[in-house]
């Protein structure tokens, strides 16, 4: 059953039940049918539409963000930031996607060579809760964009704005849910022409294996346990509020925020100082409560993951700095936790904390700091913190992961490619390579008659 419930009462806000394999048969025949007729269009006509559907998308956009608050539980104000980055993306591929997608001539021996990018057909994709507008429409709109149709089973707690997502894009564009049950999906790559996941890696092994099976090409975004090192000369004050916003900004249940923060000897001690300071700030309660800046978890079997993986952690010798504890009362709120001396082989560095938890782990030096930082199986995005770019760069340069950024925390940036290494998936979304990823790379080449 797909079910929507409110974030504090429990209460029922939707649900309906999954649909049949025919049914789900009988879709994906019309929607291939839309697919031939939607690829047949200009590259511009079809980014013609993505544009009036951003204007949609726009439109909608407050009423949108409110039911994502409602369900998933987010503060009020990040959602609104998801729908204002949706809305940018579908306008940013729009104005990009005609010249990216057009033919281009190679200098070769024959009289014609040419790159063409063709769609491979209907994408199926499995989504997750935790964004469910952004998420679904970082996959799909650059997928359309190339010709492609696209199918998308939701998460099973988020029906309710995924369905009104569904009725803002209407029928122009071959873009379609999939209420499918757990057990059906693999029945759904095998039919469809491509395959895109984004959760954990524990899902991603087994959806992946089902499509590698069937040669079905795929992209998967899957967790992140970024690293957020500190080095000597860095700017304290600057880490530790970047460090607080990136690990607890939407409940921590974000893939691409700071999870392990690496000190360095020198500076762990005030760093820790003003880190605590800011946390110490945070406040949870009702998200739609502008002065809520620590939403609830999203359900409550979340919660007990994360405090036993806390405890665990504890366990092995880490101290716990601040929270750790399940308060009392409804809601699925979790204090912002802060865990020190974190062994580089517990929970808390190993595997990936989705919630208000961060772990800080201690370093000798820059080089065990990327040692700490590379020995861990996820590889999303990392943060260096140093006032020596030119060492930085170094750094960056040896950490295992798809992204690193200096000074900043990570984040994703609409003309810059988004993806990870390792146990954080493989494949590529965001700028001409995500662009890329589900195309038919085709070579014509033509000599004279």
């Amino acid at each position: 059953m797909f079910r929507s419930t409110h974030i504090l009462s429990g209460a029922t806000l939707y649900e309906r039940p999954p649909q049949t394999p025919a049914d789900f048969q009988t879709a994906l025949a019309a929607l291939r049918e839309k697919q031939a007729a939607f690829a047949a269009l200009e590259a511009a006509e079809r980014a013609r539409m993505l544009a009036t559907f951003a204007d949609r998308l726009e439109a909608a956009a407050p009423r949108l963000a409110h039911m994502i608050c409602e369900e998933v539980g987010r503060c009020l104000r990040e959602c609104q930031a998801e729908l204002a980055k949706s809305v940018e993306l579908v306008r940013h591929c729009a104005q990009t996607a005609p010249a990216l997608l057009a033919p281009r001539r190679v200098s070769t021996p024959a009289a014609r060579s040419e790159i063409r990018f063709e769609p491979l057909g209907v994408v199926f994709a499995v989504m997750p809760w935790n964004y469910p507008v952004w998420q679904i429409l970082r996959f799909a709109v650059p997928a359309l964009a190339l010709g492609n149709a696209c199918a998308v089973k939701p998460a099973p707690s988020v029906p309710r704005i995924t369905a009104a997502l569904f009725d803002t894009i209407g029928d122009a564009l071959p873009l379609i849910p999939a209420w499918l049950a757990h057990q059906h999906v693999e029945h759904a790559i095998a039919e469809a022409d491509a395959f895109a996941f984004t959760g954990s890696a524990a899902t991603g092994r087994l959806l992946a294996a089902a499509a590698a099976g069937r040669l079905k090409k795929s992209v998967l975004e899957l967790g992140g346990s970024n690293p957020f090192i500190v080095l000597p000369d860095a700017d304290l004050e600057q880490a530790a509020r970047d460090a607080c916003h990136s690990r607890f900004r939407d409940a921590g249940q974000s893939c691409n925020a700071a999870k392990r923060i690496i000190l360095t000897d020198p500076i762990a001690e005030p760093f820790i100082r003003l880190f605590l300071a800011e946390c110490a700030k945070l406040r949870y309660g009702d998200p739609l409560d502008p002065a809520t800046t620590l939403a609830p978890m999203h359900r409550a079997d979340l919660r007990q993951k994360l405090h036993t993986q806390v405890q665990n952690t504890l366990a092995c010798g880490a101290t716990l700095l601040c929270g750790g504890q399940i308060p009392p009362g409804p809601g699925t709120f979790y204090p912002a936790t802060v865990l020190d001396h974190v062994p580089p082989e517990s929970p808390a560095a190993q595997e990936e904390l989705f919630g208000p938890a961060a772990a800080i782990l201690r370093a000798r030096d820059a080089e065990h700091a990327l040692a700490l930082a590379n020995g861990n199986p996820y590889g999303l995005g990392a943060s260096i913190y140093t006032a020596d770019e030119t060492a930085a760069l170094r750094l960056a340069e040896k950490l295992h992961t798809g992204a690193v950024c200096i000074n900043r925390h990570t984040s994703s940036d609409l003309r810059l490619p988004f993806g990870g290494v390792k146990h954080s998936g493989y494949g590529r979304e965001l700028s001409e390579f995500g662009l890329y990823e589900f195309a038919n790379i085709k070579t014509y080449r033509q000599n004279q008659i």
